[in-house]
């Protein structure tokens, strides 16, 4: 069994500031990228990377206590398309995330910041969605979740006035998982409370011009995998 010390020097990118992470050298392989910004207790993906395992996930997480929380359900042998980084997520992903690399971003119940004066500190603004258009590829998609009504649309408001983006649920949001969904310790837990998820799916259309150097996009637009709902507890993972 691998110490903690030995999943960090496994599991976690040490990264430089203004240094572009190279996927190819970090998971041996050229499969399509997934990412989480905020990866939690690691419900998501430590389920989601075993059930889609011709799939590398990247975790990026900025709290050290939630790394460690998240190792523990980590495993090499069974867990070798997942990496992790400790970073503050904002515009500037784009110096160490290369242009174009990533398949499917995960925001899994993000901070709503509730208070309007707070409403600046939201993930979800104009010039951060910039930056998502940056490092996703075309029809990429970014996949977000929140029990707070306001934030809903708050974060459907933002992509629909844009065209670089289009929804993939009539409203821009659905209550409704979709198959394969997995259940999160927070979702649960909120669930208890009387606050339900919303789920809301955007994709990258061709809008914007296309340079030389855009890949056009993969051939990861199969149905996704139809394996029921999940949760943590049905991976064997704690």
């Amino acid at each position: 069994m691998m110490t903690i010390q030995e999943k960090e020097e496994f599991f976690c990118i040490p990264h430089k500031d203004n240094e572009l992470l190279d996927f190819r050298a970090i998971f041996g392989n050229d499969n399509p990228v997934y990412m989480e910004i905020g990866c939690g207790k690691g419900e998501l993906i430590a389920t989601k990377s075993l059930v889609e395992w011709d799939r590398n996930f990247l975790g990026i997480e900025v709290k050290g206590d939630r790394i460690r929380i998240i190792l523990h359900k980590l495993d090499a042998s069974r867990h070798a398309n997942v990496r992790l980084m400790r970073l503050y997520v904002d515009d500037s992903v784009i110096n160490i995330i290369p242009r174009h690399s990533i398949r499917k971003i995960f925001i899994i119940h993000p901070d709503p910041w509730p208070k309007r004066k707070h409403h600046k500190n939201r993930i979800i603004q104009d010039s951060f969605l910039d930056t998502l258009n940056q490092i996703l590829r075309l029809r990429g998609e970014i996949e977000i979740a929140t029990d707070h009504q306001e934030y809903v649309m708050w974060i459907v408001e933002h992509f629909a006035r844009r065209k670089d983006f289009v929804a993939l649920y009539e409203k821009g949001y659905t209550t409704l998982p979709r198959a394969g969904h997995i259940v999160t310790y927070y979702e649960e837990f909120k669930r208890k409370e009387g606050y339900p998820p919303y789920f809301m799916r955007f994709r990258k259309t061709d809008h914007l011009p296309l340079t030389a150097h855009t890949p056009q996009g993969d051939e990861d637009d199969r149905p996704e995998t139809t394996a029921g709902n999940l949760s943590a507890e049905s991976s064997g993972n704690r």
